[in-house]
């Protein structure tokens, strides 16, 4: 497995040709309170680096960009109910699953996200 961050704070955790995707525990921090995630449709394409997602707080509402590309698999129904596991713990709370197809050039590890941030 491997475990990539996009400069938007998104990551991605790779495990052979499929990819569970969230938002950092920065993200989820500047965001504030989670109150809503849009889920997006399984069976849909994604292109690396395009809107994936949205995801409301009480501050604002935010766009979640995809770390990488491919077709949607699975998506965490568990966040449709309980969109604040986000806060508790953004690196656990995927939001979905897609079978890659395509990285985001920008990927970076943890070390070179954490230094940037």
């Amino acid at each position: 497995m491997s475990l990539y961050f996009t400069k938007s704070h998104e990551w991605a955790d790779v495990d052979g040709d499929i990819a569970a995707v969230g938002i950092t525990d920065y993200a989820a921090g500047e965001l504030g309170d989670v109150v809503y995630v849009e889920l997006p449709e399984v069976g849909s394409a994604v292109k690396a680096g395009e809107k994936l997602c949205e995801v409301e707080s009480v501050k604002a509402a935010s766009e979640i960009f995809s770390p990488v590309g491919g077709v949607i698999t699975e998506v965490n129904s568990e966040l449709e109910d309980a969109p604040e596991l986000i806060n508790s713990d953004a690196m656990a709370a995927w939001i979905c699953k897609i079978k890659i197809d395509g990285l985001n050039a920008d990927l970076m590890d943890e070390a070179a996200y954490k230094a940037g941030l």
